[in-house]
């Protein structure tokens, strides 16, 4: 009788890299927890279905207290994938696990809820685009991407590598997340996201100001925050050691 030897099919890997929210809690633990409410409830859906790690560094809370405090984030649908910066005596299998060597990166928005209470889901195409070379004349050149429609509401575009250009609108419920500048030919009526790699250098750039949310490296402002005059016009925005600061274009 002759064996059959069967030959098993290898597991392919891949390496993938992902943008992730980071969390940095501060004590007291309830006094932060006010504040993320208060950011979640001006920017609805903030922390849906988005990777989100918590870095514990410098915070003297040991495993129980961690525990708890992973528990009260759940139970505010914000779901954590990992830890970061936190002490050997800090980890439990019953924890987030430990994660290391991440990339500085802003803040992840989801998209919002409509009038009746339902969240808005990516339905759309993506937008379609192209990506340019660089023309900057500076040492470190930065590519482009150039989107030739508007961005639709439920609609995510991520681009880490350099500069966002739409050529249109960004319509509420939507989001543009770059890792430079983001430059809207059009009206911003949803969300805006520059150097979320750490460029606190990045600016804004839109023809009409409606935006619910911008930031740049990671400060933001809702649209509660943004100065009144400055709605419906053609800005500029750029951050100011930790202040994001806004003129109109002439």
């Amino acid at each position: 009788m002759t064996d059959v030897v069967s030959e098993s099919k290898a597991i392919r890997l891949k390496g993938r890299s992902f943008l992730a929210l980071v969390l940095t809690p501060e004590l007291p633990f309830e006094d932060w927890l006010a504040r993320l409410d208060d950011l979640a409830a001006r920017s609805a859906g903030f922390f849906l279905r988005r990777p989100i790690v918590l870095d514990v560094q410098n915070l003297d809370v040991d495993r129980a207290q961690l525990r708890t405090m992973i528990d009260q984030l759940t139970a505010r649908n914000v779901r954590i994938m990992g830890l970061e910066n936190a002490r050997a005596s800090m980890l439990a299998p019953d924890l987030p696990p430990a994660l290391t060597d991440g990339r500085a990166a802003s803040d992840f928005e989801p998209p919002a809820q409509s009038a009746s209470g339902e969240t808005s889901q990516t339905s759309q195409p993506q937008p379609a685009y192209e990506r340019e070379p660089s023309h900057n004349h500076f040492a470190t050149a930065m590519p482009s991407l150039t989107v030739t429609e508007p961005v639709r509401s439920g609609q995510s575009l991520v681009f880490p590598d350099g500069d966002v250009t739409v050529v249109g609108s960004v319509a509420s419920g939507a989001e543009i997340i770059a890792g430079g500048s983001i430059h809207i030919y059009g009206a911003l009526r949803g969300r805006a996201l520059a150097g979320t790699m750490g460029n606190a250098s990045a600016r804004i750039f839109c023809r009409k100001l409606e935006a619910e949310l911008i930031a740049i490296d990671g400060f933001y402002k809702t649209a509660e925050d943004m100065e009144s005059e400055l709605r419906g016009q053609a800005v500029q925005i750029w951050l100011e050691g930790e202040a994001i600061v806004a003129e109109t274009l002439s």
